[in-house]
Order: structure tokens, then C-alpha cells, then sequence
């Protein structure tokens, strides 16, 4: 029987240290003060009767009891927002509805054939899209406000409790606006003299772009600019004389237009995949079981020899 001591806020403090690492960031993400995560933090380890975290230089470390404890507290959150969510679509009309984050690679080069073939597949259930950073997307879909999420993959230590199933690879590229003075340069340390549009470190690609740069002997960028918006780097690249460094697929349909231009270099250091995100732990919907299709169908449609698509 569980201990009726136990309560939500115990599970919530608990499992939002270990994603945040840190105390500190816990309690900002929950809007409580620090002495107030560490009280409710004890509670839960003397209703437990083991330890489960210790604090360390680097932040928190799990014991093995907090290991085990930690996988059952995502469950249980998750279970919890799949209950809410439940209730919610029962209150619209009783309509289906599936909530998908994209990252923003995905959400410009997938989503728009995902949609058709998956609206034409299922017309009565509604598609709510999520567009967004790496780890946001990451961070709903463990607390079930997600139900799955298709982008690239990340960092090991971003992927913890994530299922991933490949869809197909994808490299970052170098992108200007057309007659600007780089076009068709080969020399990756030229970009040095001009703004450039960076994936900042949080991002999937950010640390792998970070790589290309170091094997091109290219140290700290004078002008660079941290961004991953679609938006701000797509304006900011096509009326300036800068260079907007981004994973291909955001801006495969600016290429083909001619509105933006890759430069010749090479990134292959930054190839990984991209593919469909879920919890382990949630059985999969008859709703899901059609966007996998509706992906697969757009797959087959997105004209990208390097690529090398793949059926989930």
C-alpha cells in the first residue's frame, strides 16, 4: 500500500531536480523558494526511508535507490497528464486529438505532406502542432502534454527516458542570401568577417556545429548571433550580407526557391538523425499508429538525395 504521506508535490519536486540537475533550477521552474524544494525533498526520503539524491560539485547525483524511484515517478506523472488530457479531449465534443512537437528542421521540410497525408488518413481526429527547442519539446512530451515529438536526435544526457525511432539523417548547413560576397567560397575561416546566425549550445546541432568549426581551425566567432528561429535567421540572412548556420531542413524550400544559397563546405561532422520521439511507458494510440503512416507517406515525397529516408 503506498504511504498515504505521499503526496503530487513530492513526486513533482523530486523528478524536476534530477531534470534540472540542480535545486536551485527545480525550484525556479516550479516558482518555489529553494529551502522549500529542500524540505519537500526530505519528506520524500523519510516517507522512503533511503536516501536519493546526493548533492555533488557538479550538482545532483542519483543514488541506485533514487534510479529506481525516478522511473516509476515519470510513469506516474505521465499516466497522470495522460488522465487530464483524457478528460480535456472527452470535454471537446469527444473529438481525438494528437499533440506532436517538431523542432523547427521537421516542422518546415516534413509537416506540411505529414499533415495532408495524415488529415486525409484521419479527418476526424484533430492535429495539434508544437513547434519549439530541443529540450521544451523534450521536456512536454515527458510530462504528457505531448504525445510525441519528431526531430533530431540529442545529446545522450537530453535523451534520458525518450524512445527514439530513426526517420532519416540530416546534416547543418551554411546558408547566404543570393550575390552575397561568399557565395561559392570554399575557405570556412572567411566566415569570421561576417555575422553569423548560430545554433546555440542547448540545440541539437549547436555542439556538433562547434565541432565542424574546431576542425576548420575556426576559434571564437567575432559576430556571432545565438538563434534557432526560423523567422529571425530566414529575414535577418536575406537583407543582410550574413551567414545563417542551420539544420538543412528548415531551409531545403529557400534553397530550392534560390532565396538563400549553401556554401560549399563541409559539415558531414554534423550528419545525425532525425526521427520520432515517445515515452516508452505509453502504449501507443490508433491515432498514432496513422501518423506513422502519414510520416512514412511524406517521406517518400521529400526530394532529398542525401538523405536517404527510411520507413520507421
Amino acid at each position: 500500500m503506498i504511504d498515504r504521506r505521499i503526496k503530487f508535490r513530492h513526486i513533482q519536486c523530486f523528478v524536476e531536480i534530477v531534470r534540472r540537475k540542480s535545486l536551485k533550477a527545480a525550484a525556479r521552474h516550479l516558482l518555489l523558494t529553494q529551502p522549500a524544494v529542500s524540505k519537500t525533498l526530505r519528506e520524500l526520503e523519510d516517507i522512503s526511508g533511503a536516501t536519493l539524491l546526493i548533492r555533488n560539485r557538479s550538482g545532483i547525483a542519483l543514488t541506485p535507490q533514487g534510479e529506481v524511484f525516478l522511473h516509476f515517478a515519470d510513469m506516474s506523472l505521465a499516466a497522470l497528464q495522460q488522465g487530464f488530457d483524457g478528460i480535456d479531449r472527452i470535454g471537446k465534443d469527444g473529438k481525438t486529438t494528437l499533440s506532436v512537437g517538431a523542432l523547427p528542421s521537421v516542422a518546415a521540410r516534413l509537416m506540411p505532406q505529414v499533415v495532408d497525408a495524415f488529415s486525409a488518413l484521419a479527418p476526424d481526429v484533430t492535429l495539434h502542432i508544437v513547434e519549439g527547442p530541443h529540450g521544451h519539446l523534450l521536456d512536454l512530451l515527458r510530462q504528457g502534454s505531448l504525445d510525441l515529438v519528431l526531430g533530431r536526435l540529442g545529446q545522450p544526457e537530453m535523451m534520458t527516458g525518450i524512445a527514439f525511432t530513426t526517420l532519416y539523417d540530416e546534416y547543418a548547413t551554411f546558408v547566404v542570401r543570393k550575390g552575397h560576397p561568399l557565395e561559392g567560397a570554399t575557405d570556412m575561416r572567411l566566415i569570421c568577417d561576417w555575422p553569423v546566425v548560430f545554433p546555440p549550445s542547448s540545440s541539437a546541432i549547436g555542439p556538433l556545429v562547434e565541432r565542424v568549426l574546431i576542425a576548420h581551425g575556426i576559434g571564437e566567432l567575432p559576430h556571432r548571433i545565438d538563434s534557432v528561429s526560423g523567422a529571425f535567421g530566414r529575414t535577418f540572412t536575406r537583407t543582410r550580407d550574413a551567414i545563417w548556420i542551420i539544420s538543412s531542413g528548415v531551409v531545403a524550400n529557400d534553397i530550392a526557391e534560390g532565396s538563400l544559397v549553401p556554401l560549399p563546405f563541409d559539415t558531414s561532422l554534423t550528419k545525425g538523425p532525425v526521427g520520432l520521439m515517445t515515452r516508452p511507458d505509453r502504449q501507443m494510440s490508433s491515432a498514432e499508429h496513422v501518423l506513422r503512416v502519414a510520416v512514412n507517406t511524406a517521406a517518400k515525397q521529400v526530394d532529398d538525395a542525401t538523405n536517404g529516408l527510411t520507413k520507421l
